[in-house]
């Protein structure tokens, strides 16, 4: 622990594991795809407790599995070390890899909240539970990697394909990510919607603006086709997913002379969609609109998750009913935000679930969540775990 850390934790913050592991983690500049020594932490920590820990490296990406338990349901502990960038340092008020806990009783650090946090949470709730339950019913499992603020490729998604070979079953899956909107514990995400994008060529002909009749201008003959994608009423959404959404992010055509038409036009667009709608259907539809307005064009897609959801099950409840009891408030349910390593997970047929701290600051300078949500935290994932396997 860093001398800031050690100066400014107040004594009480001080005492607490979950506080202290987490100052550890957040020390360690884990910038993505770097784990920076995260898990060997982890592992040193849930080895002492009886987990079998298996190490991954994937594709020069450091993930790893372990588990502790011989029969009954799989609950897993999902996660990523890696962090975002930091930005500009120097708008940061204490060090962004330099964890302290400030005067209003704020941890504040890069992955503080996305999602060191929750990692030491989850940790010491399993050394609690083990603690009380050293022959408990069930498996307990972490899934943790060090790829899930960059491509992605090599982490869960590589993680999942290897269970899914060896046939292991992944009964409930928590996943850290944070979760909660106002207060800790006021939301669970019990889905999210799917994500597909696209890239769009447009091909014309370049020519002088004085000549149009020479050109074909692949801007003016995209914008009415671009307005009925925009316009579309893709589905209606249903109880847990709001109506697809479509959205343009990146238009770029031009030479950056002003008398000249352009010969190429490039948008970038991406779906969010519910399970009312499949990504074939999506591709079909926005292809024949493409085809029925003539143009010349390429278009490449690329999936980034399907839709999940866990409408009801054990898990839902347990975590529902454990986060009651610590924090007095039932949480709500919603599918809303990105895409999380949850969408790999649960395509073993996993429920799957999304808890942890405030979002109010992720990816944001001066990161920070409230100090005593940690040990709060680490309490609700314990008493999960009481439900499900005392």
């Amino acid at each position: 622990m860093s001398q800031a850390s050690r100066t400014i934790a107040s004594p009480s913050t001080a005492r607490s594991a979950t506080l202290a592991l987490a100052l550890e983690l957040l020390e360690r500049p884990s910038v993505t795809p770097d784990d920076h020594g995260c898990q060997t932490l982890m592992i040193e920590r849930l080895e002492r407790i009886g987990f079998q820990v298996e190490r991954m490296t994937i594709g020069g990406i450091e993930n790893f599995w372990a588990t502790r338990g011989q029969h009954g349901p799989l609950l897993a502990f999902a996660g990523h070390t890696d962090v975002v960038p930091s930005g500009p340092e120097r708008e940061w008020d204490h060090p962004p890899f330099e964890p302290v806990i400030d005067d209003a009783g704020f941890l504040c650090g890069r992955g503080a909240a996305d999602m060191k946090g929750s990692l030491a949470a989850m940790v010491t709730a399993a050394e609690r539970f083990v603690a009380a339950h050293p022959d408990h019913h069930g498996r307990i499992a972490f899934l943790i990697t060090a790829d899930e603020e960059g491509p992605a490729i090599h982490g869960t998604r590589a993680v999942v394909e290897r269970l899914r070979e060896r046939h292991e079953p992944l009964d409930y899956c928590i996943v850290g990510e944070p979760s909660s909107t106002r207060q800790l514990g006021d939301v669970i995400k019990n889905g999210r919607r799917g994500s597909l994008g696209g890239m769009l060529r447009v091909r014309g002909i370049q020519g002088h603006v004085a000549y149009p009749h020479l050109a074909r201008n692949p801007i003016h003959q995209a914008l009415p086709v671009l307005s009925e994608l925009v316009n579309e009423p893709w589905d209606a959404g249903n109880d847990f997913f709001p109506a697809t959404s479509f959205q343009i992010s990146n238009l770029y055509a031009g030479t950056g002379a002003t008398n000249v038409v352009p010969g190429e036009l490039e948008v970038t667009f991406n779906f969010r969609y519910s399970s009312e709608v499949t990504q074939d259907q999506l591709r079909e539809r926005v292809e024949h609109k493409l085809a029925a307005h003539g143009l010349d064009y390429q278009l490449d897609w690329t999936l980034n998750g399907e839709p999940f959801l866990t409408a009801a099950g054990e898990l839902l409840e347990a975590a529902q009913d454990a986060c009651e009891t610590i924090t007095g408030h039932r949480p709500a349910l919603s599918t809303s935000g990105g895409t999380s390593d949850g969408r790999f997970i649960a395509t073993l047929g996993t429920q799957v679930i999304e808890l942890g701290p405030v979002n109010a600051t992720i990816h944001q300078v001066n990161e920070r969540i409230r100090a005593d949500d940690l040990d709060t935290l680490s309490r609700i994932y314990e008493a999960t775990l009481e439900r499900l396997f005392a």
